[in-house]
């Protein structure tokens, strides 16, 4: 295949002509490279010959990393513990512009791959490094998302007392991830100004300290330590999950005295519109021990349909428990053009989210479906100056798996 110098992205994309290897495994680097995949990187996810990312085979709550952190990416797989792979991947990072990496500490160094080794190589280097901590006491432990889950304070907070629980879905990973592009698009900002490069440097754990900042802080105010959520204090009169009658349950929260207005009209409760004991949040708080069971029974006779319609109608916030699969199906998510049809590696499609952003009121779409192992690695080789013939060597010794990029 011959290269032709072009980027897949179309011109519009801010992240036009910005070249990306993406050494990232799990969660934590491909979610870093997808977002500067989707803004328009041309990201090359380096794999090892034959399976390629582990993620591609776990089974269980694994079974989507791949498919959900490598669309839009090319795939490039090298033997990076062979001497003739070690210096092609140090040819091909004189060709791009980012290298992210999240491989366990030290990794890289001893790979002979490190920032200080790749950036001689190439000075205008962006080199990512994602970890689970930044430099300091624990920077060589082994980190998961729920390990500095736990630690930090998000399981404290997120369990009832003595069961600390981990958030629902891989939020570190994923916050961590994010916080590593910020870093790569100020970087790359800066070297604008520089003509160098720099190290980029984002964690698991600082990520959760992060996200704990709000607690601390109210600690600081109140003198106070705060209490897991499922035990916080009442700040409102009606914030609360509702049984229905068909087996569903819609949390509804009541947040101003307006809302509480509208709720009573819209749900033809005349009486405690004009029940002066109510008329206020503080007023319904001290009402609860009547109140509250009276409003659980009137919710209990409708069905989750006609709830969540008039609860719409009302203008009140509401929300019915959903599964991670409803959102398949979720009206808002396909009108608005916030899923993109998504291929598994069994060839089947999966409606999946994109980016939660947009620009100009436009939204960053799937160009390229996940890749298969070395699925499109062919153009940076040639652009790092390989003929077909030495691709063809590579791929003979075992060093290289590389292929052309399916049409789309």
């Amino acid at each position: 295949m011959e290269y032709t110098g072009q980027s897949a992205a179309p011109p519009s994309l801010p992240l036009t002509g910005i070249r990306v290897l993406e050494l990232g495994h799990n969660i934590m680097g491909p979610a870093c490279g997808l977002i500067l995949a989707d803004l328009g990187a041309e990201v090359y996810k380096v794999e090892r010959p034959g399976k390629g990312d582990d993620t591609r085979w776990l089974k269980g709550f694994g079974a989507g990393f791949f498919t959900c952190f490598n669309r839009n990416k090319r795939s490039l797989a090298i033997d990076l513990k062979h001497d003739r792979g070690r210096e092609l991947f140090l040819r091909l990072v004189e060709q791009v512009d980012v290298l992210i990496e999240n491989f366990a500490p030290g990794t890289v160094d001893r790979l002979g791959i490190g920032a200080e080794i790749c950036r001689v190589r190439n000075p205008g280097l962006i080199f990512c490094s994602l970890k689970g901590f930044l430099p300091g006491p624990y920077a060589h432990r082994p980190a998961l998302d729920e390990v500095v889950q736990m630690m930090a304070g998000l399981a404290y907070m997120t369990g009832p007392s003595g069961k600390p629980m981990r958030a629902g879905a891989s939020v570190t990973d994923i916050l961590s991830g994010s916080f590593g592009a910020i870093g790569i698009l100020a970087a790359l900002l800066q070297r604008r100004q520089t003509g160098r490069g720099q190290v980029v440097q984002a964690s698991l754990f600082e990520s959760v300290a992060f996200l704990m900042g709000q607690h601390m802080a109210g600690a600081a105010i109140t003198g106070q330590e705060p209490p897991p959520m499922p035990e916080r204090g009442r700040t409102w009169s009606v914030y609360e999950l509702f049984t229905t009658r068909d087996g569903h349950q819609v949390f509804i929260g009541i947040t101003s005295d307006r809302h509480w207005q509208r709720f009573c009209t819209t749900f033809g409760f005349a009486d405690w519109a004009e029940d002066h004991r109510l008329t206020t949040n503080q007023g319904r708080i001290e009402a609860r021990s009547w109140f509250f069971p009276e409003l659980q029974q009137r919710l209990q006779r409708m069905t989750r349909a006609e709830l969540t319609e008039l609860a719409e109608r009302a203008a009140i916030p509401f929300a019915p428990v959903n599964r991670p699969v409803d959102l398949w199906d979720d009206p808002h998510m396909n009108e608005s053009g916030g899923l993109a049809i998504t291929e598994t590696p069994g060839g089947k499609p999966v409606k999946l989210p994109k980016l939660p952003l947009r620009l100009d009121g436009r939204t960053f779409d799937l160009r390229l479906q996940p890749p298969a192992v070395g699925e499109g690695g062919v153009d940076i080789l040639h652009l790092a100056g390989l003929s077909g013939d030495d691709v063809a060597s590579l791929v003979k010794a075992g060093i290289v798996a590389a292929s052309p990029r399916r049409q789309e």
